[in-house]
C-alpha cells in the first residue's frame, strides 16, 4: 500500500522551534514525530512511502537516509514543492500514483489505524475518504436566539457543540490526479469541495473507539503530544 506523508509547511506557530527545523522533525518521546508516523504507516502494511519536501526538508532527506531510520520491510522517497502547494497539492508531484492511497499531515501523533480507514475506503468504493473525530467545544457563555423583533425565543446557559473534525488523513483514489493543476497549491478540503460538486463519492471514516488524535501545530498541543506518546507509547505501537 502507498501512503504520501504532507512534511512542506513552515510550522511557524511553533517558532522558535521551528526556526532550525521543520515541524515534522519535532521531537516526541526522543525521536521525530515524522519517525512515528512512518513507523505506524509501515506496521499497518503502508510499505511504499512517500515524503513530500517543502520548508527545510533536505533535513527531512537526511533523517531518512540512515537506514537504522527505515522501517524494515518499506521503501521511503520524496517530492520536493518548489512553492507551497497546501495539503492536496503534492498529490500531483507523483508519477507512480496507487489506484488507492492515503494521505497524512507530517504533524500528526495518532493512534488510529491507518489500515481500518483504508480498507473503508476501498469497501465504499470512495473518491475520497476522511478520517473524522468527533470534537466537543464547551461555550463559557450563555446562547440567546431572538426573532427579526429582537424577542427572545430561547436562552441555553454554557452549551456544549459536537461536529466532526478533520483529522488531517485522506484516502484517495488516483482519480483525484484530474484535479491537480502543476504547481498549484489546492487544499484537502477545496478538493473534497470539488469532488462533491463533481458528483463524486466523498465519505468519512468515523472510528467511535477510544483513541489519541493530535494535532502538534502549537506549543500547548505539542507539549500535550509530548506527555501522552511517553504515558501511552505502546498505544501508538500496536
Amino acid at each position: 500500500m502507498q501512503a504520501l506523508v504532507l512534511a512542506g509547511g513552515r510550522g511557524t506557530r511553533l517558532a522558535p522551534y521551528t526556526l532550525v527545523l521543520p515541524k515534522p522533525m519535532l521531537p516526541i518521546g526522543g525521536e521525530p514525530i515524522i519517525y512515528t508516523i512512518v513507523t505506524q504507516l509501515a506496521r499497518y502494511g503502508f510499505n511504499d512511502i512517500i515524503v513530500s519536501l517543502g520548508y527545510l526538508g533536505e533535513l527531512i532527506e537526511v533523517y531518512f537516509k540512515a537506514e537504522e531510520n527505515v522501517p524494515s520491510g518499506c521503501t521511503i522517497r520524496f517530492v520536493r514543492e518548489t512553492t507551497p502547494l497546501g495539503t492536496a497539492g503534492a498529490i500531483g508531484l507523483i508519477e507512480d500514483l496507487a489506484d488507492d492511497f492515503l494521505v497524512i499531515n507530517g504533524d500528526i501523533l495518532t493512534s488510529l489505524d491507518f489500515r481500518e480507514v483504508f480498507a473503508y475506503h476501498r469497501e465504499q468504493e470512495s473518491t475520497m475518504t476522511v478520517a473524522v473525530g468527533v470534537k466537543e467545544i464547551k461555550l463559557n457563555v450563555g446562547i440567546v436566539k431572538m426573532d427579526d423583533a429582537n424577542r427572545v425565543l430561547s436562552i441555553e446557559e454554557k452549551p456544549t457543540y459536537r461536529f466532526n473534525d478533520s483529522m488531517g488523513i485522506y484516502v484517495c483514489n488516483r482519480q483525484v490526479l484530474e484535479y491537480m493543476v502543476p504547481d498549484v497549491r489546492i487544499d484537502a478540503t477545496d478538493l473534497m469541495e470539488q469532488l462533491i460538486r463533481d458528483s463524486h463519492a466523498v465519505h468519512g471514516y468515523r472510528n467511535d473507539e477510544d483513541y489519541y488524535w493530535i494535532d502538534i501545530g502549537q506549543h500547548a498541543e505539542f507539549e500535550n503530544a509530548s506527555r501522552i506518546f511517553a504515558e501511552n507509547r505502546d498505544k501508538f505501537f500496536r
